[in-house]
């Protein structure tokens, strides 16, 4: 395993030869039932680190929006526009996912 962190969207992706990063390997964020539908407001627009650092408090969650929802986020960036309507993971089931 490589040696990221359990909220990196690369912790369960292997380091070939000590070196490099192996393909990606995809951290899915599963739809549940508790999910909160949230509007993205202008302020989080294209920032979507600045959403996860406001909501679990860590910025690095940011991948996190995109894997819940591909649908809606085909770029994780450009995307991430006020006025998209988005569902968030509740941290206590982010945390399950994550393994944290």
């Amino acid at each position: 395993m490589a040696a990221y962190s359990a909220t990196s969207p690369w912790h369960k992706t292997r380091i070939k030869n000590g070196q490099y990063l192996d393909l990606l390997k995809i951290r899915p964020v599963p739809a549940d039932n508790d999910d909160i539908s949230y509007t993205i407001e202008p302020q989080y627009t294209y920032r979507p680190d600045l959403l996860a650092y406001d909501l679990y408090n860590d910025h690095k969650l940011w991948w996190v929006f995109a894997q819940r929802n591909m649908d809606t986020l085909k770029d994780p960036i450009y995307d991430f526009q006020a006025g998209t309507e988005i569902f968030l993971p509740k941290l206590s089931r982010l945390k399950q996912v994550l393994g944290t």
